[in-house]
Order: structure tokens, then sequence, then C-alpha cells
């Protein structure tokens, strides 16, 4: 089930420098949701309208600040995970919109749980794909030892643009060249950045390679810009520490058993905290929201919160 384009697009101002793009699709006055994008750094497209009944939902989906068609593209200035908390507050506040239900995959699983846990009144439920919590050790497994012991031959393509003695915290050093004046190197950096993270995305289809130069350097740079900040919590544990502030919202996570990006120890790790929250782990999936599958998971969450928010 898709939307084949937005009903409506806006373009909010939600600071002196960022202007957001936002989609409205489906039913203007059916049930709110909002989805959250990954990355950091990628964007909205027509792919995820398709998770929700154009019929009975009421769909924004917005490119956040940097992102997509958002400007001023790929800055990282007034660029944390608080300014993108407090933009969605922005945003349903302008559209109008008392409670919503909250969809986020990937980075958008974390955007999604700290929006929830700093303004959980309007939230009637989330949906989560992909979870990620932004640990050291969830970096750790993918910038250092994890996911290079299942992807050796992509990993030392990527490692091997850092000359080795910087290869000890390879984030900052691809930071230091996606931040740098060298347009040149900024690019190629960019390029094996973003190479990385597609070779290991998605266990049987593969999301849209063809990243144009510009999309490819902000989502390197507004992503690095996150992990070298540490997301900007304020403790590793933040998140789960914090669980009790939502623990009564009704939540669903769809996880992919096979995902290389964000594996599902993580999922486990909150399902352990939150006993209360359905995990719905796809058997045969990796971590693209495209994959079969992981979609099915995701469109049956929303059609059962269309039929009951309280489930």
């Amino acid at each position: 089930m898709t939307t084949t384009k937005p009903e409506k697009i806006t373009h909010l101002r939600v600071s002196d420098q960022h202007i957001l793009y936002v989609e409205q699709s489906g039913n203007l006055t059916g049930i709110p949701v909002v989805y959250l994008h990954g990355g950091p750094g990628a964007g909205c497209g027509p792919l995820t309208r398709g998770l929700f009944d154009p019929e009975k939902y009421h769909i924004l989906q917005y490119d956040q600040r940097g992102c997509g068609q958002s400007t001023p593209h790929g800055s990282i200035e007034n660029n944390t995970s608080w300014d993108l908390v407090d933009d969605l507050e922005i945003i349903r506040k302008h559209f109008g919109i008392e409670k919503w239900l909250v969809c986020g995959g990937s980075w958008g699983s974390t955007l999604a749980l700290l929006y929830a846990q700093k303004y959980p009144t309007p939230v009637t439920g989330l949906i989560l794909r992909g979870l990620f919590l932004g640990r050291q050790k969830e970096d750790d497994w993918l910038y250092k030892n994890g996911a290079s012991e299942l992807f050796p031959d992509t990993w030392e393509q990527f490692v091997g643009f850092i000359p080795k003695n910087e290869r000890s915290n390879i984030v900052n050093a691809y930071y230091q060249r996606l931040t740098g004046n060298n347009k040149q190197l900024q690019l190629a950096a960019a390029r094996a950045w973003c190479d990385w993270e597609m070779s290991i995305i998605s266990l049987k289809n593969q999301e849209d390679e063809n990243l144009t130069d510009k999309s490819c350097i902000a989502m390197a740079t507004i992503g690095t810009h996150f992990f070298v900040n540490r997301f900007f919590l304020s403790h590793d544990n933040q998140i789960l520490d914090d669980i009790d502030k939502i623990r009564h919202i009704p939540t669903i996570m769809v996880q992919g058993r096979y995902d290389i990006i964000t594996p599902v120890t993580t999922a486990w790790d909150i399902k352990k905290h939150w006993p209360q929250v359905k995990l719905n782990i796809v058997p045969d999936a990796g971590h693209a929201v495209s994959e079969p599958e992981t979609f099915k998971a995701i469109a049956e969450a929303a059609e059962l919160f269309s039929n009951d928010l309280k489930f």
C-alpha cells in the first residue's frame, strides 16, 4: 500500500538557521502518525509513506536538520539530538496535532525514544524498527570490532581509506576529513563512509545505492557529527535509565534477526528493561526498512494501532 506523492508540502522554519521539509499524506483528518528517518543524515522518501494506510492515517514525514530537502543542506550547526527532539514538538504544534503515533527506524528509533521520554503526553504509541540506543558498545560493533568480522572484505576497504596510525578511532578520522577544507578529500571520505553502510544494510534487497555526491556528504558528515558527540546524551545508558518515563506508552519493536547495523541485542536489552513492549524479531531480515518482511511487520503494527491505539 503506497501513496505516490504527498498531499501537502511545507517548508517549516524551526530556528534562525534551519528550515525543515515536511510532507503530509493520506487522510489529513485521520489518525496522525509521524515517521522519523534514520541516519543521522538520511531523509524521508516515498517508500515509508506506504507503511501506513492512507485512508486511516494522516501521515507526516520530514527531513531532519541538514538532511534531504531541508536547508541548509548538510549543516551540523545547531544540530543536536535535543534540537531534533524539540523540532518534533514544533512540527506537532504547527499542524495543530494534539496526539500522534510516532514511528522511527534505526537512528529514527533513538530519536523517537528521546522525544517520547521528553514529551510523553502527545505520544499515543511507538513503532520502532532497527533499535539503536547510541551506546558505546553499539558504536564499537559498527566501527571497531563486530560487523567487521562478518564483512571483512568491505571492512578492509572502509578502514583502508584511513592511515594506520589513525585507525584507533575510525569515526573521528572520517569526521576530520568530512569537516575539513579539502573538498576532494571530503567527497572521497563521504563515499567510503556510505559504501561501508550500504554494504551491510540489507540481507536480501539493497536500498538505493545511487546516492548523489551531495546526499552522501550530508549523510556522512551529519552521521559522524552525532557519533563523535556521543549523540549528545548525558551518559551511555541514558535511554534505558529513563524507560520509566515511557513505560505506559504502547510500543511495538520490529527487529531483523540478521541486522548487522543495529544487532538484535539492543532490542533484547530494551525488552528486558521494558517487558511490556511487543518485540517482533523478523527471521529473514537485516536492517533495511525496504526488506519485504520488515516492511510488512511495520505495516501490520500500524494497522494494529489504527484499530486499537491501546491494543
